[in-house]
Parts: structure tokens; sequence; C-alpha cells
């Protein structure tokens, strides 16, 4: 193989992925189609990696005898098609770091839920005393830290796109909290593709290895029984059945594994909510697995604090809480939302559609919501399926507006939910920018 990689996208992980090339002495060439944020470019410059922005070099790109691609760079995309062509290899930056590095991975997918079980499952892991790190959708990217600090074990989450473009990565505990349909719009809106990638976390593990999985997803239950997984299954459910390895029962949180057993009184979790409950029992199955004391478990799962823009309570105003939960960007993340919500709900939703079916929240939404605020250039689809569902419908230009309305609308004793169901790139840099919004203008209040 060629001594050239070239890497395609210029932020996190693909910075990462040239310094680790470059280390490794490879002719490193990173392209970006956008511009680069300084820092990148300082970093790139530091290793002496060759750089372009807001371009492809086609000549130089396809001279590569290997390609690191961004997990946001579509395979679509008209250079990826060209390597595709050419039948240039194309990987991921976790599959590139896979190669130099031994330490163990607790890899965790699903379609929601996965970066507060990623961050929950590293805090378990940190207070233990083990040397971990923190990568993959969160955290820094694994290649710069194999490359410049490296650790013994990594706590990893995965998005399907980078799970499509990993083919030799050996995961040693996988997690898989759900799947609903998500991303539609990268998969052929065909869901067994987008199955099928989620499920690429299994590919090269042994019996030695450990599967966790919510055991009443139907997706999940399906494809176990059709693909028979090698590694030792964990599955967890809400309430005991057989073959369930963590559950709860009498308020008790147990967990069988070959590790022993662990069990905990359910009050004290510091995370509420059924879907808090799943996240919950899948980082102590990991942190069980991984051989953690069961007394440090218990400390860890009751003093999290939770993750940024995930249901995150953000104030009362005049009787009125109001949360963020930005990080919502698909329909079953605001239904896990919905769901958890013991009062009547202002709801703000909106943003750039991916294809979304609001069936999945129409109960829940026509129970619990008192008003509906759409926040979006372009709200056709979301009055299409909600006019007359609801009494109290308004639009929204911007986040300031919609706060404002929604002060108006919530009674005493409401919360006001923002989770849009929908990315954010029509009015916002980001989904974080988006709650950071949200945020200011509800303290403004």
């Amino acid at each position: 193989m060629s001594r050239k990689i070239v890497i395609l996208g210029g932020g996190e992980s693909g910075a990462g992925a040239a310094v680790l090339a470059k280390k490794q002495g490879f002719d490193v060439f990173l392209s970006d189609a956008s511009a680069i944020k300084p820092h990148y470019r300082e970093l790139l410059d530091s290793h002496g990696i060759s750089w372009e922005e807001n371009q492809h070099t086609e000549d130089i790109i396809l001279a590569a005898g290997e390609v690191i691609k961004s997990p946001g760079i579509p395979d679509k995309a008209p250079i990826v098609r060209k390597l595709l062509k050419r039948h240039i290899p194309v990987i991921s930056e976790i599959e590139f770091a896979g190669r130099y590095t031994d330490a163990r991975m607790i890899c965790i997918t699903g379609s929601n839920g996965k970066t507060t079980t990623t961050m929950l499952t590293y805090h378990l892991l940190k207070e233990a005393g083990l040397d971990v790190g923190l990568a993959g959708n969160v955290g820094k990217s694994l290649a710069l830290q194999v490359a410049e600090e490296p650790h013994a074990l990594y706590v990893i989450e995965l998005s399907s796109f980078q799970l499509d473009n990993m083919y030799e990565f050996k995961v040693d505990v996988a997690i898989l909290l759900n799947i609903t349909p998500d991303h539609l719009d990268r998969y052929d809106y065909d869901m067994q593709k987008y199955v099928d990638a989620k499920f690429r976390i299994l590919q090269n593990q042994m019996e030695k290895d450990a599967f966790i999985f919510w055991n009443d997803d139907p997706v999940i239950a399906r494809e176990v029984a059709i693909r028979k997984p090698a590694a030792t299954l964990y599955p967890f459910a809400e309430s005991y059945r057989e073959g369930v390895k963590g559950y709860v029962e009498k308020r008790e949180i147990i967990l069988e594994t070959l590790n022993g057993r662990f069990t905990m009184d359910q009050d004290l979790l510091a995370l509420t909510g059924t879907h808090n409950l799943y996240n919950s029992l899948a980082s102590a199955i990991a942190a069980k697995v991984v051989d953690i004391h069961d007394e440090n478990i218990r400390a860890s799962l009751s003093d999290f604090t939770g993750v940024e823009h995930r249901l995150e309570h953000v104030a009362r105003v005049r009787g009125v809480d109001y949360i963020n939960d930005s990080k919502a960007t698909n329909v079953n993340s605001c239904w896990y939302a919905l769901q958890s919500m013991v009062t009547k709900v202002v709801l703000i939703l909106g943003g750039t559609d991916k294809g979304n079916d609001y069936t999945e929240i129409e109960e829940l939404v026509r129970q619990k919501a008192r008003a509906l605020i759409f926040l979006g250039v372009d709200n056709r689809k979301l009055h299409q399926f909600f006019d007359g569902k609801v009494e109290w419908i308004e639009e929204a230009g911007s986040m300031e507006e919609a706060v404002a309305k929604a002060y108006q609308v919530a009674q005493k004793g409401d919360t006001v939910l923002l989770s849009p169901c929908c990315a954010s790139f029509d009015l916002f840099k980001s989904y974080e920018d988006r709650g950071t919004q949200f945020k200011t203008c509800v303290r403004n209040l």
C-alpha cells in the first residue's frame, strides 16, 4: 500500500487522524471543502502536515493509498464516489486509530441516549481510578489520544456514520441502546441499511467480549435472533424475564455478570426517568464487566450530573420549569422527553427535518401538550401533521420569539420543553448553539 494518506475533513477527527498518521511515518495531506477552525490549523502546522481548505484538489486526493473520511461526509459526496470507483480504501478515524493501540475498547451506539451513557460509563471508570480516555462523538479524537496521550482503556461514542467505515476495529464491550428511525436521508430512506450500520459494532467480537443491549427493542431482538452474536450477551430491561442480566425488582437494580451479582437501590440513581434507567443499567453492566468494585459503581451512579442539552433543567420562572433538550434531534428523543414529563407541556420543536415521522409522539402530544411552538425556517410539515390536534400552535422565527411565546402561553405548574425532533442547521450553528440560545433567553425572562 502507498504510504500516502489523505484525510477528508479538518475537524476533531480529521486533525487527530492526521497527527497520528504523521507520527506513524505516512505522507499526510488533509483536505476540507469548508474552512478549517484556527486551532485545528495550528495543530496541523505544528506537526508539519500539509492541508487545504475550501476545496478538494482531486489530483492529490485520488493519488492516496488510503483515505480517512470524517463521519459527516456522506458516501454520496462527489469526491468520495470517485475514491470508491477507483477502489481506494476509505476508512474512519476510529478504524485507523485502532491499528496503533491494544487498549480495551468500550463502545456505545444507539439512536438515543448514547452521549449520556458514554459520559456515565466514562465517569464510572474514571472515578474508579482506571486509566481511561473519552472519544468518538464526545471528548477528544481517539487518533490524537493514541498519538499523544495513550490510555489503557477508551470509552467511545459511535454514530452509524463512524461504524459505516469501520472494518477491522475490535470492540471489547459493545453497548447498543436502541434503534429507531434516524439519519434515514443518509441510508437511502432504507431502515435496514441503518440497522445494519448499527450492528457493525459487533463485527469482530468473540465469546470473551461483551454485548450489552436493551432487551425490549423489537428491532434489536429480531436482529440478535437472526445474527446470533458471538459475544457474551448482557440484555437489560425494566423488569426481569428469563435471560435478562440487568433489571429492576421492587425498586432494586440487579445485575448478573460473570464477575458476580450487583445490587443497588433504584432511588439512589442520579439520573431520573425510564430512559435514564436504561442508560444507567447499560453503563453499570459495562463497569461490572470491566470488574469495577460495587461500592465505586454505586457511588458514581448516584453522583453523576448528566449531559448538557439533554433534558437539562435551566430555570423555574414564575412557577414554570424550562427544560433544554436541544440534543433531541430525532422524534424518538422527543418521545423520551415527553414520556418523562409529569406536567402539562409547552413544546418547542422544529428545524431541519431528516425524514421525520411524527406519529410516534402524536399520542403523547395530545395527552401532555398545552401548546406547540414551531421554531424553524419551514414549518409546513409540522403544520400538516399537528394542526387541529393541539388547541394552541404558534410560529417563531428566532429562539427569543419562541421563548417569549412560551412564556405567554405557559401556566403555573407547566414545563416549557425545547425538544426539537430536528437538526438545528436552518436557524442555528449546531444543537449546542440552539440549546445555549434557549438557556440565555430563559435566563433573560
